[in-house]
């Protein structure tokens, strides 16, 4: 591995005061609008003071720097080789979010090496000191990379839409994970409605299905995200919607998730630890 003297003598076990929450934010399908959620949710969650980061765990097709009209010169590629540091690589987003970049065609983080996966174990560990909550954009889909990051989280967000292709995948990944990974707790946040109603029908679609057939899950209704003209005009103008139009309906709404998500008190265990997140993830 190219790098190799960048590990650190100190133990990348050892845990920092911080407790940084973990959270997942995962699609059955692809087009819902999930990096969109992510990145202008990052956003009020940074103007609210919380220290947060992205990270962008769609390893093969990045996109979280489409959205925000940013190119990188370094990303995850570049830590997993040992030749950055993940500091070095950090990029400062819109309302002073912070964003971990991947790329497009990175090696499957099961090929890492064991000296590769203590390497990045010590930087993620002394990284976790300067964050409150770091959000996943996973990749739609079910392959080993969206179950691996999924799985490591501690609070894992399902983004649904009401087409009915979107529940039906969203179903299968909860499946997915239930029986083959024993995960029991979703919160499910339904994108694009035209309103609460329509919002609370599909959460009740999921939560019917999976009571059906799935045995002793739970589900929390996080809300919803409107369908709102103002989002794709500044998805073309590379811009958050919470920034280009502040007083739409859709950023007041992302505002009223962010607060929600920022007044949760949240019990600390040391598996929501970032570095233990990492642990588990290359454990898995």
């Amino acid at each position: 591995m190219a790098g190799t003297s960048r590990v650190k003598k100190t133990s990348p076990y050892a845990s920092p005061e911080v407790l940084p929450r973990v959270i997942s934010v995962s699609s059955g399908k692809g087009g819902v609008g999930k990096t969109n959620i992510v990145t202008n949710l990052a956003y009020c969650l940074a103007r609210l003071g919380k220290k947060t980061m992205v990270l962008d765990a769609d390893l093969n097709l990045a996109n979280v720097d489409v959205i925000l009209g940013i190119t990188p010169k370094y990303n995850l590629h570049h830590v997993l080789m040992g030749e950055k540091s993940l500091s070095e690589i950090v990029v400062k987003g819109p309302g002073g979010m912070m964003i971990l970049p991947a790329s497009s065609g990175i090696m499957e983080l099961g090929d890492l090496s064991e000296e590769q996966k203590l390497y990045f174990l010590s930087e993620i560990t002394e990284l976790g000191s300067s964050i409150d909550i770091l959000l996943i954009d996973t990749a739609a889909g079910l392959n080993n990379n969206v179950i691996y990051f999924t799985l490591a989280a501690q609070e894992r967000i399902i983004v649904l839409t009401p087409e009915p292709t979107s529940l039906t995948d969203a179903y299968a990944m909860v499946k997915v994970l239930s029986s083959r990974h024993n995960v029991k707790k979703f919160r499910i946040l339904v994108n694009s409605a035209q309103s609460e109603k329509e919002a609370r029908s599909v959460y009740r679609q999921i939560t019917l299905v999976a009571d059906r057939f799935l045995d002793t899950l739970s589900f929390d209704y996080l809300g919803f995200i409107p369908h709102d003209a103002k989002l794709p005009q500044a998805v073309r103008a590379q811009r958050l919607v919470s920034e280009f139009a502040p007083n739409s309906a859709i950023s007041h709404q992302f505002l009223q998730l962010a607060e929600h998500i920022a007044q949760e008190e949240v019990t600390p265990h040391i598996d929501g630890n970032i570095q233990f997140f990492w642990q588990g993830l290359f454990n898995l």
